[in-house]
């Protein structure tokens, strides 16, 4: 499976920005706009910037959240009592 990312003018592969580094540059971003140094063109180029990074911190953050749900419907699938287990529903006190 080839890496996800951006291609650069030299046709090389360019790494896709890490959850955190995403998140850090929102961050930064954020700092930029209150800061109320920026005229307006920059502040919208900058808004648009951070719209795009919250909804791929979103999308990874959905994944994230599948993948846990996912671990723990095995988790719970596979912790049932064996048969003559003699602590199974033993817990219920």
């Amino acid at each position: 499976m080839a890496a996800k990312g951006k291609r650069t003018r030299s046709g090389a592969q360019e790494a896709e920005p890490t959850f955190d580094e995403r998140l850090a540059r929102l961050e930064e971003l954020v700092r930029e706009m209150e800061s109320g140094e920026l005229g307006l063109e920059s502040a919208i180029e900058r808004y648009q910037e951070g719209v795009g990074l919250l909804k791929a911190c979103r999308g990874v953050l959905d994944g994230y959240r599948r993948q846990v749900e996912e671990l723990g419907a095995d988790a719970e699938s596979s912790l049932e009592p064996y048969a003559g287990d003699p602590d199974a529903g033993h817990g219920e006190d």
